[in-house]
């Protein structure tokens, strides 16, 4: 099942999206897909619906705005590709390595502005895991039943702010647009292994990432056991798991955004992204 909410920003009403491509309304079972709804369990309500009952809306070049209104935490997993670290020259960590995301998620398709004066903006194409269902200390074996589902999310960065501006990485991944998410949400029960997804990114044409989420460090169960020893899970957090190699800063030499590059990214059964890379103004 792939849930969504299109419209202008601010304005997004929530859809289902059919393995047929349609877009159906959801409006009259759910306001909107917020936080408390997916903690009320709405996504089970939809699950049961006969979906030819829903209104198709005719829509053409509709704006996929976050597939979750909102977001709460996001927190970000680094150096969770075998490949990613290798590319990077370091080693494999023995604990996640965990750092947070401080700007609000942004429509898949929306552009994205660099930084005044930036120099060094970065892709990374990851797995997101999207909670459903508050919780500490969760076992492992038990995890999954936290998860409402899955999505794509490209967490942009600028190098310089995170490897030359001292303190932690959260500076360099925080500036606004560096979060674009969806176009869907796809419940856990349409992706039987997460684990095992192609997942890629292209710049201009060019792809640059072309992995597999096989080549994770530590898996989507092992991750959301491991966080809730430290955070209050809570529905509507967002959990990115990492990028695999392809990485601007992993090239020799490296190779950065600039303005007039379109990225175009996607991993399998969550989707495409497509965003328009452009100058800071003011």
């Amino acid at each position: 099942m792939k849930i969504a909410r299109i419209g202008p920003a601010g304005q997004e009403i929530p859809v289902l999206v059919g393995n047929d491509g349609r877009i159906r309304d959801l409006r009259a079972v759910v306001g909107d897909i917020s936080s408390q709804a997916l903690g009320d369990g709405v996504l089970a309500l939809v699950r049961e619906l006969d979906v030819n009952s829903l209104p198709v809306i005719a829509a053409q070049d509709v704006r996929f705005g976050p597939p979750v209104a909102d977001v709460g935490k996001i927190i970000c997993v680094g150096l969770n590709y075998t490949d990613h670290a290798a590319e990077v020259g370091l080693d494999l960590p023995t604990e996640p390595t965990i750092f947070m995301k401080g700007c609000r998620p942004t429509g898949a398709n929306d552009p994205v502005r660099l930084p005044r004066g930036a120099e060094k903006g970065d892709w990374e194409v990851e797995l997101g895991i999207v909670i459903g269902k508050s919780g500490m200390y969760v076992e492992e074996a038990q995890a999954i039943e936290h998860v409402a589902g899955y999505c794509l999310f490209n967490d942009l960065t600028e190098r310089s702010y995170q490897m030359e501006r001292g303190g932690q990485w959260t500076k360099g991944k925080s500036f606004p647009g560096f979060a674009p998410m969806g176009p869907w949400l796809v419940t856990t029960d349409e992706i039987e292994d997460p684990e095992n997804l192609s997942i890629w990114l292209e710049v201009n044409g060019h792809r640059h990432q072309d992995g597999t989420t096989a080549n994770l460090v530590f898996g989507v169960a092992k991750i959301v056991s491991y966080l809730s020893q430290f955070y209050a899970l809570e529905p509507g957090d967002l959990i990115v798991t990492g990028t695999p190699a392809g990485v601007g800063l992993g090239h020799k030499p490296p190779v950065f955004l600039k303005a007039g590059d379109v990225v175009h990214l996607g991993i399998d059964g969550l989707g495409e992204q497509r965003q328009n890379i452009l100058a800071w103004e003011g």
